[in-house]
Formats: structure tokens, C-alpha cells, sequence
């Protein structure tokens, strides 16, 4: 009776990246998988559930971010375990090994597709029977999807290994929970990805429909629209290979002397404040991404180069050390220094100040109109095919990185930059500035669907 009071389980979510872990425990004993970046968050659980975390397993070495599994088994003496890639490591797990703890049995199954490497695992409550209660699926069958199989694979060979593991996943019974390793904002996934948390094999079998088909018909649908590979998953994967704790140092605290030093010197700012606030008073050429938006480590992944040291500029402590952690978790280790923004302590340092402009719809549809402005449209091609301005600049969010190539404003026309809502219109913007164009606005407010309305027609199609 004493083990079923104490089992548990904790899905632990990181909406940034659409990253889920887990914690599951009994008997005094806990094991997390798939831990994320920050590891706080299973130290306090581990505290209120009065369990030491004794291993620590990631499913696979993920590509979107870096794995908290070193930093956590250093900080708890948890056995890690990553899984085995043909090399030979006392820290390996491979498919049939098994982890006991209370009335729990942990099975780990290979689960190859997404890549190589890639295990599940089966969770038994074996104080109430032997059959499989749930199975965390990492990165193959998500809710409302499959993971992607390019990303370690030639994409039609990660198709059919995947098609041969899912065919072994639904023979585990339709009562099986499902928790998958991402939800819908993850770039892991495909368009059905959902924001759902779990399901269960039995729904799935029913409501996801790449499950029904044969293995033809199955890699051409999930390799049909595959997105852009991000530019960074390279690193991000060779960081969760390491099996030291080892963690990139806090960037220091700069006063306005120091940060003028670095600023004078080329460093790259990212200043990850609102907007509206960057547009009141930024350090000229720095880069707006908000970390209050959604994917804000994913954007900052396809636009910035990680081996560059970057200046972080937040609105205060709390968001320093936000910006600094999701930065970290895609693999940008090298942060220089991070500050405050203080626009009048900057210009007592001697340090320009720069003010940018935002439009509103309105504004933008009668610069269309007048045939005054270069829109410059910086939505997906998922959203682009379902209406855009016709002759306006399309620059998505996997060709950031090249934003300098969009042809210069003629005429002395404005440069507005547009994308569904204002967010990734403000990063943009501010990356467009930093080539040295002039003029340049972010459309606030709203975006280019909402053009119809204002008399501007979309055309559709690529």
C-alpha cells in the first residue's frame, strides 16, 4: 500500500520550445526524462514529493535544445543515461534495459525514425498489473502527429523506419496513454502537431491519420512539405552528446561604461524588450526579439549565429536571467554581458540612442495604395500561399539569417515590414535596420490577412 500513496507523474512543460518531460516515481525514488534546459523545476518536485531523483534518461539527442540531463545528474548524483549510438559508455541505454523502482518497471523500446539513436519507454504500475500503463514516445508518435524524419536521416529512409515503429506502438494496445516528447510550437513536429498534451494509442489509431496508411503512401505524406532544417541543430545535438555537467558561465552584469566598451567594439545587443519599448530608446543595430513571445529560442536559433557573442539588453533582473536560460537552451553559450536598458544612463556614457517607428494598419494600407511603401513579409509560406500582397518582398523566418538580401526601397519609399500579428515583424525590422537601411517600420497591431479589410486585395498561390 505504501509504494501506490507514493507513485507519481509529472509532465513538466516548456511552451517556448513545446518541449514536454517527464518525472515519474515511487518508493522514495524518482526518473526524469527528456529533462529540460532548467532543472529547477524537478528539484522542486523532487522536494515535494519527498523522492530523490535517481536517473535521469533523454529519449534521444535532441536537435531544438539542450538537454538539462548533465547539469541534473550533477546536481542530484543520478545515474544518467543517454542512448547508446554503436559507441561503448558507462552512461548508455539501449533498447531492452529496464529500471525498477518501487511498483514501477521502466522498458526502454527502440524506437528508430526520427533518428537512429531514438528509444521509448514503457511505464508498468506493477501493483496493479504487468501490461504497459503509458509510453513516453520522444519523438515518434506525437498527438495529432509524427516527428520529423529529416533531421538525422535522408527523409524518405527516417520515413520508413518510422512507419516500422509506429506499426510496433499501436500493437501496445489502444488503453496506453501516449506522452510525447513535444506539442504544437515544437519544430520537431509537422502542421497537425497539436497543443494537446497526451493522448492515448487508441485515439490516435483513430483521429491521426497518418497512422492508416501503408508505408508508400506514409513517407510521401510526411515528406511531401517538410520545413527548413534550422541552421543550429548541428550544435545543439553535439552539446547532448557531453557527459560532464558542464554549463556556460552567467553573463556578467554591465554598467553602462562596460556595455559602452563592448558596444564600441562591435559586440551584437539583443535587446529583448517589448516593442514598443525598444522603439522609445535602443542601442543603434540591436536586435529586437521579445522573450515573452512564443518561439523566441527558435527565432533567435534561425536568425543569430551562436558562435558570435551577443549583449543581452532586457527590462530588468527577472528578464535578464529569462533571456539568458532560453538562449542557453538552444545552444548559445557565448553571452558577453547582459544589463538593464537604461536609455538615460546610456547617454550619460556617452552611447547613441536610436528611436524606431511602428505603423498601423491603416497607415500601411494607405501607403500601399499611394504605392509608397516596400512591404516586406516575414510569415511562414504556410501562411504566405493563403494570401499576400502581391509584389511585397517575402522573407520567412528560415531565411532571416539572409534578411540583407532584400532589394533596397526605391523612390524613397518606406520599408514596412509585416507578419500576422507584429512580433516577428519587429525582429525583422530591427534585423533590417541593423544592415544600415533606413526607413524601415514594423506594422503593429495586426497583419496582412487583415489587409482585405482595408481595401488591399491578397493574391493566393506561391
Amino acid at each position: 500500500m505504501e509504494g501506490i500513496l507514493n507513485l507519481f507523474f509529472r509532465q513538466v512543460l516548456y511552451r517556448d520550445l513545446g518541449c514536454a518531460s517527464y518525472i515519474v516515481g515511487d518508493a522514495g525514488e524518482a526518473v526524469v526524462i527528456d529533462p529540460r534546459w532548467s532543472i529547477d523545476v524537478y528539484l522542486e518536485i523532487a522536494v515535494a514529493e519527498q523522492v530523490e531523483i535517481t536517473h535521469v534518461i533523454d529519449t534521444h539527442e535532441h536537435a531544438d535544445h539542450v538537454s538539462g540531463r548533465p547539469a541534473l545528474v550533477q546536481a542530484t548524483g543520478a545515474q544518467g543515461h543517454r542512448p547508446a549510438t554503436g559507441e561503448s559508455a558507462p552512461d548508455l541505454v539501449r533498447a531492452g534495459d529496464e529500471i525498477a523502482i518501487g511498483s514501477l518497471l521502466i522498458r526502454a523500446v527502440g524506437t528508430p525514425g526520427h533518428r537512429p539513436e531514438h528509444l521509448s519507454f514503457i511505464v508498468c504500475d506493477r501493483s496493479r498489473g504487468d501490461d504497459p500503463w503509458l509510453v513516453v514516445t520522444g519523438d515518434t508518435l506525437l498527438v495529432g502527429d509524427v516527428a520529423r524524419p529529416d533531421l538525422a536521416y535522408e527523409p524518405s529512409e527516417g520515413a520508413e523506419a518510422l512507419h516500422g515503429t509506429l506499426r510496433e506502438l499501436l500493437d501496445l494496445g489502444d488503453h496506453v496513454e501516449i506522452w510525447p516528447a513535444h506539442v504544437g510550437g515544437s519544430l520537431c513536429g509537422g502542421a497537425g502537431l497539436s497543443m494537446k498534451t497526451s493522448s492515448t494509442i487508441g485515439y490516435e489509431r483513430l483521429h491521426n491519420r497518418l497512422l492508416s496508411l501503408d508505408t508508400p503512401g506514409f513517407v510521401d505524406g510526411v515528406t511531401a512539405s517538410l520545413p527548413c532544417r534550422p541552421p543550429n541543430i548541428e550544435r545543439i545535438v553535439e552539446l547532448n552528446r557531453r557527459t560532464d555537467g558542464r554549463v556556460p558561465a552567467e553573463p556578467l552584469t554591465l554598467n553602462p561604461a562596460s556595455l559602452a566598451e563592448l558596444f564600441a567594439a562591435g559586440a551584437v545587443v539583443l535587446d529583448s524588450r517589448s516593442p514598443a519599448d525598444f522603439d522609445a530608446g535602443h542601442l543603434p543595430g540591436a536586435i529586437n526579439l521579445p522573450v515573452t513571445s512564443a518561439g523566441f529560442g527558435t527565432r533567435a536559433g534561425w536568425a543569430l549565429d551562436p558562435e558570435q557573442p551577443l549583449v543581452i539588453v532586457a527590462g530588468d533582473a527577472t528578464a535578464i536571467r529569462t533571456t539568458t536560460s532560453q538562449l542557453q537552451a538552444v545552444g548559445f553559450w557565448n553571452l558577453g554581458g547582459a544589463c538593464a536598458a537604461d536609455p538615460v544612463a546610456w547617454e550619460h556614457a556617452g552611447l547613441p540612442i536610436a528611436e524606431s517607428d511602428s505603423w498601423d494598419l491603416d497607415r500601411l494600407a494607405l501607403g500601399l495604395l499611394d504605392d509608397a511603401v516596400e512591404l516586406v513579409d516575414v510569415r511562414e509560406q504556410s501562411e504566405w500561399v493563403h494570401g499576400h500582397v502581391d509584389g511585397s518582398h517575402h522573407v520567412p523566418l528560415n531565411r532571416l539569417r539572409d534578411v540583407d538580401s532584400v532589394p533596397p526601397a526605391v523612390d524613397g519609399r518606406v520599408t514596412a515590414v509585416a507578419c500576422a500579428a507584429g512580433v516577428r515583424a519587429a525582429f525583422a525590422a530591427s534585423l533590417l535596420r541593423r544592415t544600415g537601411r533606413r526607413d524601415v517600420v514594423r506594422v503593429a497591431g495586426g497583419g496582412v490577412p487583415d489587409l482585405a479589410s482595408r481595401g488591399i486585395e491578397l493574391a493566393h498561390g506561391d
